[in-house]
Parts: structure tokens; sequence; C-alpha cells
């Protein structure tokens, strides 16, 4: 089996080159190349953006009685992505660019612009020399001038880099971390002088309230003594000691009271009856008939007896215990 992809192919000895036909192609034939936009344009039909990038199917020709230097210039034709129109440019290999030819304005073109200025103005000067010698003269003192300047520039551009060159970079991070540190030490110096002194101001507020306190329990203290050696001194002993009306009001309306709970013991009320008078020792000199005789007349005797009263002022109850135990000297 024969290969494939073949890369040396068979001659025959009788092979003549020049047996081959030619084949007779136009010279303005045009070829379909894939390729990007080589700038910024606009199409004049619909004013449709085409951004520099941007790929195209375009189809390309060779310009014809055209060369430079002996090199052949192409053109190329594309459509607009809006409205389809033809939009044409070719290479310029004088500026190393392409320029636009028609269906379309270049944009964003400025260094171009610039550049032709640049050769505008040069090609002014170099006919203004051709014809006046005096501004030959004036041009080249004016060149002069600013090389010297450039030169002065330059210079101290290499005295700078020196010095930069010549700077030690450890001893500048040494110094400014010590100046770091020293910054970092006030800092902190500053904040316990501020703590303190915040403390000092509340201890100062606590001694003033405390002292403002003691001074009003002073004050206080001061007009309850003034108060106090205002008064007699005889007046402490009689502000509790009631007087004889309070007593003898006292004492009046405890015994209404008494009266109203458990009634007078003085007078012939229900309980003049309990009071029995002590007998005196009788001698038994009669019979046992005579004796108890006698008892029986004693006994009613004694309950017909009136009740005795109140001696020397006393209360009936202090009568009552007295005569407590009648019966039992009766008993006797």
């Amino acid at each position: 089996m024969s290969e494939r992809k073949v890369l040396n192919k068979y001659y025959p000895p009788d092979f003549d080159p020049a047996k081959i036909p030619k084949l007779k192609l136009p010279k303005d034939r045009q070829y379909v190349v894939r390729l990007m936009a080589p700038f910024n344009m606009r199409c004049k039909t619909c004013g449709e953006y085409i951004y520099k990038g941007k790929k195209f199917n375009a189809r390309k020709e060779t310009v014809q009685n055209e060369l430079y230097m002996g090199l052949p210039i192409f053109r190329f034709y594309i459509k607009c992505t809006r409205c389809l129109a033809e939009i044409t440019f070719k290479t310029d290999p004088e500026n190393t660019d392409y320029a636009m030819e028609h269906g379309a304005t270049r944009n964003f073109q400025a260094e171009k612009l610039i550049e032709e200025e640049e050769k505008r103005v040069q090609e002014e000067r170099e006919e203004e020399e051709l014809n006046n010698p005096m501004k030959v003269l004036e041009n080249r003192t004016r060149d002069s001038k600013m090389e010297m300047e450039v030169l002065e520039n330059l210079q101290e551009l290499k005295d700078l880099n020196q010095r930069q060159a010549q700077v030690d970079f450890e001893s500048m991070l040494g110094q400014y971390r010590e100046m770091e540190k020293r910054e970092r030490e006030r800092e902190k110096e500053e904040d316990e002088r501020e703590t303190k002194d915040m403390l000092d101001r509340v201890l100062v507020k606590r001694l003033r309230d405390s002292d403002s306190d003691s001074e009003e329990e002073n004050s206080s203290s001061n007009v309850e003594s003034k108060k106090s050696s205002s008064d007699k001194p005889t007046d402490i002993l009689t502000a509790d000691k009631p007087t004889e009306t309070q007593t003898t009001c006292a004492k009046r309306a405890k015994v209404e009271s008494w009266e109203r709970s458990v009634g007078t013991l003085g007078g012939k009320g229900s309980l003049g009856s309990l009071v029995v008078r002590k007998k005196q020792a009788v001698n038994i000199t009669t019979k046992p008939v005579q004796k108890s005789v006698t008892d029986s007349k004693t006994s009613v005797a004694s309950t017909k007896a009136p009740p005795i009263a109140m001696q020397n002022g006393s209360s009936s109850l202090g009568l009552l215990g007295a005569y407590s135990d009648s019966e039992s000297n009766d008993s006797e």
C-alpha cells in the first residue's frame, strides 16, 4: 500500500518541465481571504462603526500599474456589517500602513496627523534654509541651545542616580524603625497620662461628693445640737413624764372602761352579796345544840349584813381579798 501523504515524488528520467502546459490567468484576478479590519472606520452609507480587529471574508486583488520600490500594492474589498455596502482599502508600504479608498472614513488617526504635521514643518524649514542663510544660523543656535539643556538634564539625572546608589537602605530602614518605636512610646505615655488624669479627676470628684455629704451631716448635727442646747436640761426629764391632769384623766378612763365591762364593786350591786364580814372568835361555852343554832343564826345574819364600805379610798377588790377566807374561818 502506497503512502497517502507523499513528500518526495517520483520524477522519471525523461521528465521535461518545459513541456508542462501553463495556465493563462488574468493579472487582476481576485482571491477570497480572511482578514481583520486594520483600523477603525465608519460606513458612509449607514453610519455603522467598524472597529479595528473585526474579521471579514474579503476579496483581494493586485493593484495594476502601482509599485513601491518594486513591491506590489494589494486592494481589499469588504462589506459593511449592517447595510452590506462595499468598502475598499489598500496597502501603503511607504508608511507601513493601510490607506482608505472609498465606502468609509477612517477614525482615530491622530498619530498619523501628528506625523504629517511634523513632516510638513520639516519641509518648510528646509525651504527657508535654502533661501535665507541667516535663518540657518538662527536654527543652528537654537538647536545647540536645546542640546545643552538636554545634556544638563541628563547630567542631573546621572547625579541623582549616583546619589540613590550610595544610599544605605538598611540604615534608612533602621532609622524608620527607631522613629516608629519612639512614636509608639510617645503615644503610650500620652495614653497613660490621660488615664491617670481621668482617674485623678474621678477621685477628686468622689472626695468632693464625700466632703459635701459630710458637710451636710455636720450642718444637720449642728442644727440639732443648737436646738437641744436652746432647750432646758430638765426638759428631757419632764418631756416624757405625764402631768397630774393627764394621770387623772387616764385613771378615770380606765375605771370607766372597767365598770362598763365588769361593773361597780363598791355599790349595792350583784357583787355586793359576795362580800362577807369577818367575825371575831367567839368562846363556845354552850351546848352543842345551842352551838348549831347560833351557827345558823350567824350564817343568816351574815347573808343579811350590809356590804362593807370602802375604807381609806381603797377599791372594793382590795377588800375582797381580805374576806376571801371567811368561810374557812367559820368552818374552823
